[in-house]
């Protein structure tokens, strides 16, 4: 029998892998929300079938088809993202299921695991604002990572920066292949997947060069920006 309790109000800093088991979710008498295979007669909701898939199921309070519109607009500005891309990386992760599990433990729309969560100090990831600001948070970090390469970015949030690190391009898992695909067809209309590498994404950016001229008409270029007003080229 297996037991995972995750507080609501602490972040989440426990993964527990089970393999081959119904998971069910439930609130304790202090509010804590428990995670369960063995639900005891108390009155749970399976999130996690048998056979790893997820299990659609909403709240009264938070329908999965509820509209998330405006919380992604907001968070999409916050981190200078297109919000039809945070859109397409929740149809993805969660298909606007704010209360998906996956079975390796990813949580909420953008499908957090408990150790990014925890780093991300979203404390509980089935609250869509805080969900989404983390999940947002962290693909910014993964474009600016990897030099705004979103291609690289996707591949990325799927299947970790060292993955992708290691391959030095989108690593040749079929999941992660078929992700970035779904990602970038939803977000751009495009079902090819792109080609692309972190060697190519490593001189994707040039530097600036300014020409300064002294008083005693020697003139200097250099890539600090001594004087504003100094022309770059």
């Amino acid at each position: 029998m297996v037991r995972l309790f995750v507080s609501a109000f602490l972040p989440v800093v426990i993964y527990v892998a089970v393999a081959s088991a119904d998971i069910y979710m439930y609130v304790d008498e202090s509010g804590v929300i428990c995670y369960t295979d063995a639900p005891l007669n108390k009155k749970a909701e399976k999130i996690v079938r048998s056979d790893g898939g997820l299990v659609e199921h909403a709240r009264a309070d938070m329908s999965a088809k509820q509209d998330f519109h405006g919380i992604v607009m907001d968070k999409a500005y916050k981190y200078d993202l297109d919000p039809s891309l945070v859109h397409a990386v929740i149809k993805t992760e969660s298909n606007g299921n704010p209360w998906a599990v996956s079975s390796k433990g990813a949580m909420g729309l953008m499908q957090l695991m408990p150790t990014t969560a925890n780093d991300l100090a979203v404390r509980n990831p089935f609250d869509p604002e805080e969900n989404i600001e983390g999940g947002s948070r962290y693909l910014r970090y993964l474009i600016e990572k990897f030099r705004g390469d979103l291609t690289l970015a996707l591949a990325a949030y799927n299947a970790g920066p060292k993955a992708v690190e290691r391959a030095g391009s989108v690593p040749q898992i079929t999941e992660t292949k078929q992700y970035v695909k779904k990602v970038l067809s939803l977000y751009t209309g495009k079902t090819h997947l792109p080609a692309t590498s972190t060697k190519a994404a490593t001189v994707t950016r040039t530097e600036a060069i300014y020409k300064i001229a002294a008083e005693d008409g020697s003139v200097l270029f250099t890539n600090s920006p001594l004087y504003r007003s100094s022309p770059r080229y």
